[in-house]
C-alpha cells in the first residue's frame, strides 16, 4: 500500500515554528502547495495576520516562544488543532558573543526561544501528538554538536535541544511519536545574515544552503514509512 501524502485519506496537519521567513517559509509554503493543513505560530497577533497574509489557506496561533510560562496561557485561549501529525520547531535566534561579555539577559532570551519554548510547546501538543502517533522536528545547528568561540549561549541551547529531542524520542517510542533532528549547515536565511554581520563577514547567499534544501530533507523525514525513523541528519553545503 502507498504511504505518499496524497495516498492519505485527509490532509496531513502540522504545527509550523519560524514560519515567516528562511527554512520555516520554505517549509510552510511546500506543505500548502501540497495540500496539508498547516498552523503557523506567530510571536503576537500582528505577526499572525502578516503570516495569514503570506499564505494564503494558513491557519495561525498567537504564543511568543521567549516567553514560555505564557504559552500554555495563551494556547488555552484559542482553538489549536485537535489532531496533529508533525510539530516542526524551525524557529530560534542568535546572539553572538564572548562568555565575558554575555549577560544574563541574552542567556535567558537565547535559551527561552531556542529550548525552553520549544519544550514547552511540545509538552503542550503531545496530546494531540500521540493522538496521530505524529512526529516533532527539531531545527538544530552544527552549534548543537559543537560550539566555537563567541557561540557559548546559542551553542548551549543547541546542545540543550538536541537533549531534549533525545529524550524525548525515547519517552514517546511506546505512543508511536517520531522524534527528527536536523543539523543544517550555514543556510541563506536572514539568520544567517545577522550572525555574518556579526563576524564582520560579507555575506554571500550563494556560497551558502537554499533554504529550500533544508526544506526537502525535512520532508523527507517526515514523509518516510511508518517503519522506519530519521533520528538525526546533518546537511552542509555542497561543494562549489
Amino acid at each position: 500500500m502507498s504511504t505518499t501524502p496524497s495516498a492519505r485519506a485527509e490532509p496531513r496537519v502540522h504545527l509550523l515554528t519560524g514560519g515567516g521567513s528562511g527554512i520555516g517559509a520554505a517549509l510552510a509554503r511546500r506543505l500548502l502547495e501540497r495540500g496539508d493543513e498547516v498552523w503557523l505560530l506567530a510571536r503576537h497577533a500582528g505577526r499572525a495576520r502578516e503570516l495569514a497574509a503570506a499564505f494564503p489557506g494558513a491557519r495561525t496561533l498567537v504564543g511568543d516562544l521567549g516567553e514560555p510560562g505564557r504559552l500554555s496561557w495563551a494556547l488555552g485561549h484559542q482553538a489549536p488543532p485537535d489532531r496533529l501529525d508533525t510539530l516542526l520547531h524551525i524557529a530560534g535566534v542568535v546572539e553572538l558573543g564572548t562568555v565575558g561579555d554575555l549577560t544574563p539577559k541574552i542567556w535567558q532570551e537565547t535559551l527561552a526561544a531556542n529550548l525552553v519554548g520549544p519544550a514547552e510547546l511540545t509538552r503542550l501538543m503531545l496530546p494531540q501528538l500521540r493522538l496521530s502517533r505524529g512526529h516533532v522536528v527539531f531545527a538544530n545547528s552544527g552549534a548543537g554538536l559543537a560550539a566555537r568561540g563567541e557561540w557559548a549561549a546559542y551553542g548551549a541551547s543547541k546542545h540543550g535541544l538536541k537533549a531534549l529531542a533525545d529524550a524525548l524520542r525515547e519517552e514517546e517510542r511506546d505512543n508511536g511519536v517520531r522524534v527528527t533532528t536536523v543539523y543544517p549547515g550555514r543556510t541563506a536565511t536572514p539568520m544567517q545574515l545577522k550572525v555574518h554581520q556579526q563576524e564582520g563577514r560579507s555575506y554571500d547567499a550563494a556560497r551558502l544552503m537554499d533554504p529550500e534544501s533544508v526544506a526537502t530533507t525535512v520532508l523527507t523525514a517526515i514523509d518516510l514509512p511508518r517503519d522506519a525513523e530519521i533520528t538525526d541528519v546533518r546537511v552542509r553545503p555542497g561543494p562549489a
